[in-house]
Protein backbone atom coordinates (compact mmCIF):
# COMPACT_ATOMS: atom_id res chain seq x y z
CA UNK A 1 0.00 0.00 0.00
CA UNK A 2 1.08 3.48 -0.57
CA UNK A 3 0.24 7.07 0.97
CA UNK A 4 -2.01 9.39 -0.95
CA UNK A 5 -0.92 13.17 0.29
CA UNK A 6 -4.46 14.95 -1.63
CA UNK A 7 -7.64 14.84 -0.52
CA UNK A 8 -9.95 14.45 -4.02
CA UNK A 9 -12.58 16.21 -4.68
CA UNK A 10 -12.56 17.44 -1.11
CA UNK A 11 -13.64 14.25 0.35
CA UNK A 12 -11.69 13.16 2.96
CA UNK A 13 -12.03 10.24 5.76
CA UNK A 14 -13.34 12.62 8.80
CA UNK A 15 -15.51 14.40 5.75
CA UNK A 16 -16.68 10.63 5.03
CA UNK A 17 -18.08 10.53 8.50
CA UNK A 18 -19.90 13.23 9.00
CA UNK A 19 -21.66 12.87 5.27
CA UNK A 20 -22.54 9.20 6.21
CA UNK A 21 -23.96 10.67 9.56
CA UNK A 22 -26.31 12.91 7.58
CA UNK A 23 -27.36 10.78 5.05
CA UNK A 24 -31.49 11.43 4.54
CA UNK A 25 -34.22 9.14 4.50
CA UNK A 26 -35.47 9.35 1.28
CA UNK A 27 -32.81 7.68 -0.44
CA UNK A 28 -33.01 4.74 1.94
CA UNK A 29 -36.42 3.58 1.36
CA UNK A 30 -36.16 0.37 -0.27
CA UNK A 31 -38.05 -2.17 -2.04
CA UNK A 32 -39.28 -5.59 -1.16
CA UNK A 33 -37.46 -9.14 -1.72
CA UNK A 34 -36.23 -12.24 -0.68
CA UNK A 35 -32.95 -10.97 0.75
CA UNK A 36 -32.51 -8.85 4.26
CA UNK A 37 -30.82 -5.92 1.84
CA UNK A 38 -34.54 -5.39 0.19
CA UNK A 39 -36.61 -3.68 2.81
CA UNK A 40 -40.25 -3.65 3.00
CA UNK A 41 -41.47 0.29 3.12
CA UNK A 42 -44.09 1.12 6.11
CA UNK A 43 -47.21 2.65 5.22
CA UNK A 44 -46.40 4.52 8.87
CA UNK A 45 -44.54 7.55 8.25
CA UNK A 46 -41.28 8.99 8.51
CA UNK A 47 -40.31 7.82 11.46
CA UNK A 48 -40.96 3.98 11.34
CA UNK A 49 -38.85 4.39 8.32
CA UNK A 50 -36.04 6.31 10.09
CA UNK A 51 -35.86 2.78 11.98
CA UNK A 52 -36.53 0.80 9.28
CA UNK A 53 -33.25 1.39 7.29
CA UNK A 54 -31.03 2.21 9.92
CA UNK A 55 -31.33 6.26 9.21
CA UNK A 56 -31.25 6.50 13.05
CA UNK A 57 -27.20 6.58 13.27
CA UNK A 58 -27.71 10.43 13.83
CA UNK A 59 -28.52 9.87 17.33
CA UNK A 60 -25.18 8.84 17.89
CA UNK A 61 -22.93 11.34 16.63
CA UNK A 62 -19.64 11.60 14.80
CA UNK A 63 -16.99 9.15 16.86
CA UNK A 64 -13.29 8.46 16.18
CA UNK A 65 -12.02 5.50 14.55
CA UNK A 66 -9.27 3.93 16.35
CA UNK A 67 -8.49 0.80 14.17
CA UNK A 68 -8.69 0.26 10.19
CA UNK A 69 -6.65 1.31 7.15
CA UNK A 70 -7.86 4.36 5.57
CA UNK A 71 -9.09 4.74 2.09
CA UNK A 72 -6.20 7.61 1.73
CA UNK A 73 -3.83 4.75 2.58
CA UNK A 74 -4.73 2.17 -0.04
CA UNK A 75 -4.36 1.65 -3.79
CA UNK A 76 -5.94 4.17 -6.03
CA UNK A 77 -8.87 2.72 -7.88
CA UNK A 78 -8.66 3.51 -11.63
CA UNK A 79 -10.65 1.92 -14.77
CA UNK A 80 -14.12 0.71 -14.85
CA UNK A 81 -15.48 -1.98 -12.51
CA UNK A 82 -18.96 -4.10 -12.73
CA UNK A 83 -20.14 -4.81 -9.74
CA UNK A 84 -22.94 -7.97 -9.20
CA UNK A 85 -24.64 -6.45 -5.53
CA UNK A 86 -26.70 -8.86 -3.50
CA UNK A 87 -26.90 -6.17 -0.89
CA UNK A 88 -29.66 -3.47 -1.95
CA UNK A 89 -28.96 0.37 -3.25
CA UNK A 90 -30.86 1.36 -0.44
CA UNK A 91 -28.23 0.23 1.80
CA UNK A 92 -24.91 0.07 0.01
CA UNK A 93 -25.50 2.76 -2.74
CA UNK A 94 -23.87 5.76 -0.70
CA UNK A 95 -21.03 3.96 -0.27
CA UNK A 96 -20.38 2.46 -3.35
CA UNK A 97 -21.00 6.10 -5.27
CA UNK A 98 -18.94 7.52 -2.18
CA UNK A 99 -15.81 5.35 -4.02
CA UNK A 100 -16.83 6.31 -7.68
CA UNK A 101 -16.55 10.39 -6.50
CA UNK A 102 -13.22 9.83 -4.70
CA UNK A 103 -11.48 8.62 -7.58
CA UNK A 104 -11.60 10.77 -10.30
CA UNK A 105 -10.31 8.01 -13.02
CA UNK A 106 -12.72 5.30 -11.25
CA UNK A 107 -16.25 4.38 -12.61
CA UNK A 108 -18.54 1.51 -11.09
CA UNK A 109 -21.51 0.10 -13.05
CA UNK A 110 -23.32 -1.86 -10.22
CA UNK A 111 -26.14 -4.35 -10.99
CA UNK A 112 -28.65 -4.68 -8.03
CA UNK A 113 -30.70 -8.04 -7.39
CA UNK A 114 -30.99 -10.71 -4.51
CA UNK A 115 -27.97 -12.38 -4.16
CA UNK A 116 -29.81 -15.69 -5.10
CA UNK A 117 -30.50 -14.27 -8.45
CA UNK A 118 -27.23 -12.49 -9.10
CA UNK A 119 -25.41 -16.26 -9.07
CA UNK A 120 -27.90 -17.80 -10.84
CA UNK A 121 -27.11 -14.99 -13.78
CA UNK A 122 -23.59 -15.64 -13.18
CA UNK A 123 -23.63 -19.12 -13.45
CA UNK A 124 -25.95 -18.43 -16.79
CA UNK A 125 -23.63 -16.10 -18.42
CA UNK A 126 -20.36 -18.45 -17.93
CA UNK A 127 -16.98 -16.72 -19.09
CA UNK A 128 -19.13 -13.73 -20.73
CA UNK A 129 -19.78 -12.58 -16.96
CA UNK A 130 -18.97 -8.84 -17.17
CA UNK A 131 -19.06 -9.30 -13.18
CA UNK A 132 -15.97 -8.33 -11.97
CA UNK A 133 -16.94 -9.12 -8.38
CA UNK A 134 -19.83 -10.15 -6.77
CA UNK A 135 -21.19 -8.49 -3.03
CA UNK A 136 -23.04 -10.76 -1.16
CA UNK A 137 -25.80 -10.90 1.77
CA UNK A 138 -24.12 -14.14 2.82
CA UNK A 139 -21.63 -16.73 3.13
CA UNK A 140 -23.93 -19.19 1.66
CA UNK A 141 -24.13 -17.61 -1.71
CA UNK A 142 -20.27 -16.55 -1.55
CA UNK A 143 -19.91 -20.19 -0.98
CA UNK A 144 -21.91 -21.46 -3.62
CA UNK A 145 -19.64 -19.87 -6.63
CA UNK A 146 -16.20 -21.09 -5.23
CA UNK A 147 -17.85 -24.27 -5.34
CA UNK A 148 -19.07 -23.80 -8.68
CA UNK A 149 -15.10 -22.71 -9.64
CA UNK A 150 -15.93 -19.46 -10.31
CA UNK A 151 -13.82 -17.35 -8.08
CA UNK A 152 -9.93 -16.38 -7.65
CA UNK A 153 -8.08 -15.85 -4.91
CA UNK A 154 -7.73 -12.66 -3.14
CA UNK A 155 -4.31 -11.39 -2.02
CA UNK A 156 -3.26 -11.91 1.50
CA UNK A 157 -3.30 -9.05 2.23
CA UNK A 158 -6.91 -8.21 1.65
CA UNK A 159 -7.87 -11.61 3.23
CA UNK A 160 -5.47 -10.65 6.32
CA UNK A 161 -7.64 -7.33 7.51
CA UNK A 162 -10.43 -9.77 8.82
CA UNK A 163 -9.92 -12.70 11.26
CA UNK A 164 -9.38 -16.15 9.91
CA UNK A 165 -12.80 -17.13 10.53
CA UNK A 166 -14.56 -14.60 8.53
CA UNK A 167 -12.84 -15.27 5.32
CA UNK A 168 -12.81 -18.88 2.85
CA UNK A 169 -9.70 -21.06 4.15
CA UNK A 170 -9.00 -21.36 0.31
CA UNK A 171 -9.28 -17.32 0.25
CA UNK A 172 -11.89 -17.26 -2.77
CA UNK A 173 -13.91 -14.83 -0.37
CA UNK A 174 -13.79 -12.29 2.35
CA UNK A 175 -16.60 -11.14 4.13
CA UNK A 176 -17.29 -7.39 5.13
CA UNK A 177 -19.37 -7.24 7.88
CA UNK A 178 -21.22 -9.21 10.31
CA UNK A 179 -24.54 -10.57 11.28
CA UNK A 180 -25.47 -12.50 14.50
CA UNK A 181 -28.61 -14.37 14.63
CA UNK A 182 -30.86 -13.11 17.75
CA UNK A 183 -34.63 -13.28 19.11
CA UNK A 184 -36.35 -10.40 19.36
CA UNK A 185 -38.77 -9.88 22.15
CA UNK A 186 -41.04 -8.04 23.56
CA UNK A 187 -40.07 -7.04 26.85
CA UNK A 188 -43.62 -6.13 27.89
CA UNK A 189 -44.38 -9.98 27.97
CA UNK A 190 -41.17 -11.40 28.76
CA UNK A 191 -38.06 -11.49 30.68
CA UNK A 192 -34.72 -12.14 29.17
CA UNK A 193 -34.56 -15.50 31.38
CA UNK A 194 -38.09 -16.70 29.51
CA UNK A 195 -36.46 -17.11 26.34
CA UNK A 196 -34.48 -20.09 25.86
CA UNK A 197 -30.81 -20.38 25.38
CA UNK A 198 -31.29 -23.76 23.06
CA UNK A 199 -32.66 -22.85 19.39
CA UNK A 200 -34.05 -26.37 19.46
CA UNK A 201 -36.03 -25.60 22.57
CA UNK A 202 -38.57 -23.37 21.05
CA UNK A 203 -41.20 -25.91 19.66
CA UNK A 204 -41.75 -27.11 23.08
CA UNK A 205 -41.93 -23.41 24.39
CA UNK A 206 -45.49 -22.98 25.56
CA UNK A 207 -45.46 -19.29 26.08
CA UNK A 208 -45.15 -18.86 22.77
CA UNK A 209 -47.25 -20.76 21.14
CA UNK A 210 -49.28 -18.75 18.25
CA UNK A 211 -46.92 -15.49 19.96
CA UNK A 212 -43.74 -15.87 17.60
CA UNK A 213 -42.98 -15.17 14.15
CA UNK A 214 -40.61 -15.96 11.39
CA UNK A 215 -39.79 -14.93 7.79
CA UNK A 216 -39.37 -18.34 6.06
CA UNK A 217 -38.30 -16.73 2.65
CA UNK A 218 -35.58 -14.35 3.86
CA UNK A 219 -32.20 -15.07 3.24
CA UNK A 220 -30.82 -14.94 6.35
CA UNK A 221 -33.50 -17.48 8.19
CA UNK A 222 -32.65 -20.46 5.33
CA UNK A 223 -29.19 -19.50 6.04
CA UNK A 224 -29.90 -20.51 9.92
CA UNK A 225 -31.67 -23.38 8.47
CA UNK A 226 -28.39 -24.52 6.85
CA UNK A 227 -26.94 -24.50 9.64
CA UNK A 228 -29.26 -26.54 11.71
CA UNK A 229 -29.15 -29.03 9.23
CA UNK A 230 -25.22 -29.45 9.33
CA UNK A 231 -25.38 -29.05 13.19
CA UNK A 232 -28.68 -31.65 14.29
CA UNK A 233 -29.07 -33.31 11.21
CA UNK A 234 -31.97 -33.68 8.49
CA UNK A 235 -33.99 -35.32 10.60
CA UNK A 236 -33.80 -32.95 13.43
CA UNK A 237 -34.22 -29.92 11.06
CA UNK A 238 -37.26 -31.49 9.71
CA UNK A 239 -39.02 -32.22 13.57
CA UNK A 240 -37.75 -28.58 14.55
CA UNK A 241 -40.00 -26.80 11.38
CA UNK A 242 -42.91 -28.96 12.14
CA UNK A 243 -42.87 -28.41 15.98
CA UNK A 244 -42.48 -24.74 15.04
CA UNK A 245 -45.79 -25.01 12.96
CA UNK A 246 -47.58 -26.75 14.86
CA UNK A 247 -47.10 -24.68 17.63
CA UNK A 248 -48.93 -21.68 15.65
CA UNK A 249 -45.67 -19.30 14.23
CA UNK A 250 -46.67 -16.33 12.35
CA UNK A 251 -45.12 -16.23 9.34
CA UNK A 252 -43.85 -12.21 8.02
CA UNK A 253 -42.08 -10.95 4.70
CA UNK A 254 -39.22 -9.95 6.05
CA UNK A 255 -37.16 -9.75 9.43
CA UNK A 256 -37.70 -6.38 10.30
CA UNK A 257 -41.40 -7.19 9.98
CA UNK A 258 -40.90 -9.67 12.51
CA UNK A 259 -39.00 -7.13 14.88
CA UNK A 260 -41.69 -4.68 14.23
CA UNK A 261 -44.27 -6.99 15.27
CA UNK A 262 -42.58 -8.00 18.37
CA UNK A 263 -41.78 -4.18 19.58
CA UNK A 264 -45.79 -3.44 19.00
CA UNK A 265 -46.89 -6.59 21.07
CA UNK A 266 -48.38 -8.26 17.93
CA UNK A 267 -46.21 -11.42 19.02
CA UNK A 268 -44.22 -11.88 22.00
CA UNK A 269 -41.18 -13.11 19.93
CA UNK A 270 -39.31 -14.14 16.82
CA UNK A 271 -36.16 -15.28 14.98
CA UNK A 272 -34.23 -12.10 12.96
CA UNK A 273 -30.63 -10.73 12.24
CA UNK A 274 -29.78 -8.65 15.34
CA UNK A 275 -29.82 -5.23 13.34
CA UNK A 276 -33.24 -4.93 12.98
CA UNK A 277 -33.97 -4.48 16.71
CA UNK A 278 -30.85 -2.18 16.35
CA UNK A 279 -32.54 -0.17 13.86
CA UNK A 280 -35.91 -0.21 15.39
CA UNK A 281 -34.48 1.45 18.29
CA UNK A 282 -32.65 3.88 17.00
CA UNK A 283 -35.96 5.24 15.81
CA UNK A 284 -38.55 4.12 18.70
CA UNK A 285 -36.00 4.08 21.69
CA UNK A 286 -38.60 3.30 23.97
CA UNK A 287 -40.16 0.28 22.27
CA UNK A 288 -40.04 -2.53 24.71
CA UNK A 289 -37.90 -4.57 22.75
CA UNK A 290 -35.09 -6.34 23.59
CA UNK A 291 -32.52 -9.20 22.27
CA UNK A 292 -31.54 -12.58 23.60
CA UNK A 293 -29.52 -14.65 22.19
CA UNK A 294 -28.97 -18.91 21.52
CA UNK A 295 -25.93 -20.27 22.76
CA UNK A 296 -23.49 -22.68 20.68
CA UNK A 297 -26.23 -23.77 17.93
CA UNK A 298 -27.47 -22.78 14.62
CA UNK A 299 -30.06 -19.95 16.35
CA UNK A 300 -26.45 -18.13 17.53
CA UNK A 301 -24.23 -18.25 14.04
CA UNK A 302 -23.15 -15.52 13.12
CA UNK A 303 -22.65 -14.94 9.28
CA UNK A 304 -21.41 -12.38 7.09
CA UNK A 305 -21.86 -10.54 4.02
CA UNK A 306 -18.97 -10.37 1.89
CA UNK A 307 -17.46 -10.48 -1.48
CA UNK A 308 -15.35 -12.07 -4.47
CA UNK A 309 -13.66 -11.35 -7.39
CA UNK A 310 -15.03 -13.40 -10.46
CA UNK A 311 -12.70 -15.78 -12.43
CA UNK A 312 -14.34 -13.78 -15.54
CA UNK A 313 -12.86 -10.39 -14.06
CA UNK A 314 -10.53 -8.77 -17.35
CA UNK A 315 -8.74 -6.64 -14.25
CA UNK A 316 -8.22 -9.13 -11.15
CA UNK A 317 -5.91 -6.26 -9.65
CA UNK A 318 -8.91 -3.65 -9.96
CA UNK A 319 -11.48 -5.96 -8.32
CA UNK A 320 -9.20 -7.25 -5.59
CA UNK A 321 -8.58 -3.43 -4.13
CA UNK A 322 -12.27 -2.65 -4.48
CA UNK A 323 -12.81 -5.50 -2.31
CA UNK A 324 -9.91 -4.42 -0.05
CA UNK A 325 -11.49 -0.84 0.10
CA UNK A 326 -14.69 -2.69 1.39
CA UNK A 327 -12.56 -3.75 4.21
CA UNK A 328 -11.58 0.19 5.13
CA UNK A 329 -11.93 2.21 8.26
CA UNK A 330 -14.17 4.12 6.71
CA UNK A 331 -16.44 1.61 4.98
CA UNK A 332 -16.12 -0.66 7.97
CA UNK A 333 -17.79 2.68 10.22
CA UNK A 334 -19.98 2.76 7.41
CA UNK A 335 -21.51 -0.54 7.88
CA UNK A 336 -21.99 0.10 11.61
CA UNK A 337 -23.79 3.07 11.43
CA UNK A 338 -25.91 2.73 8.49
CA UNK A 339 -26.99 -1.00 8.43
CA UNK A 340 -25.88 -1.92 12.01
CA UNK A 341 -24.09 -4.42 11.03
CA UNK A 342 -21.10 -6.04 13.21
CA UNK A 343 -17.27 -4.50 11.65
CA UNK A 344 -15.42 -7.27 11.11
CA UNK A 345 -11.89 -5.09 10.93
CA UNK A 346 -10.25 -4.83 14.33
CA UNK A 347 -10.73 -1.60 16.20
CA UNK A 348 -14.20 -0.50 14.82
CA UNK A 349 -16.57 -1.10 16.99
CA UNK A 350 -20.74 -1.45 16.32
CA UNK A 351 -22.94 0.81 16.84
CA UNK A 352 -25.89 0.46 20.04
CA UNK A 353 -26.19 -1.96 22.40
CA UNK A 354 -24.67 -5.03 21.16
CA UNK A 355 -22.16 -7.48 23.12
CA UNK A 356 -18.64 -7.71 20.98
CA UNK A 357 -18.00 -10.46 18.89
CA UNK A 358 -15.84 -12.05 20.87
CA UNK A 359 -18.85 -12.43 23.57
CA UNK A 360 -21.21 -14.02 21.33
CA UNK A 361 -21.15 -17.70 21.38
CA UNK A 362 -21.52 -19.18 18.22
CA UNK A 363 -21.32 -22.54 17.12
CA UNK A 364 -17.85 -23.58 17.23
CA UNK A 365 -18.10 -26.72 15.17
CA UNK A 366 -19.55 -24.69 12.18
CA UNK A 367 -17.74 -23.38 9.24
CA UNK A 368 -19.48 -20.31 7.33
CA UNK A 369 -18.30 -22.16 4.13
CA UNK A 370 -20.85 -25.02 5.01
CA UNK A 371 -23.87 -22.78 4.76
CA UNK A 372 -23.19 -23.09 0.78
CA UNK A 373 -26.48 -25.82 0.49
CA UNK A 374 -29.11 -23.56 0.41
CA UNK A 375 -30.92 -25.37 -2.52
CA UNK A 376 -31.37 -28.58 0.03
CA UNK A 377 -32.67 -25.77 2.68
CA UNK A 378 -35.32 -24.81 -0.18
CA UNK A 379 -36.21 -28.31 -0.92
CA UNK A 380 -36.59 -28.80 2.73
CA UNK A 381 -38.78 -26.28 3.75
CA UNK A 382 -40.91 -26.81 0.85
CA UNK A 383 -41.74 -30.47 1.76
CA UNK A 384 -42.50 -29.36 5.62
CA UNK A 385 -45.18 -26.84 3.93
CA UNK A 386 -42.91 -23.69 5.28
CA UNK A 387 -42.89 -22.83 1.95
Amino acid sequence: MHERDREPRGHSRRRFIATTAALGVGALAGCTGGDEETETTTEAGANESVGQIGSGRSPFGDRDITGGVSVAEMPDLSGELTLYSGRGQALVGELISFFEEYYDEFTIRPRYNSAAELVNQIQTEGQNSPADVFFSVNAGSLGALKDAGRTQELPSDVLDLVRDEFHDPDGQWTGTSGRARTVPFNTDQFDESDVPDDIMAFPDTEAFRDNIGWAPTYSSFQAFVTAMRVLEGEDATREWLQGMQDLGVTEYNDEFLVSQAVADGEIGAGFANHYYIQRILAGRPNAPLSTAFTAGDAGSIFNVAGALVLDSTDDAELASNFVRHLLSAEAQDYFARTTFEYPLVSGVDPIGELPSIDELSPPESLDLTQLSDLEGTVELLREVGVL
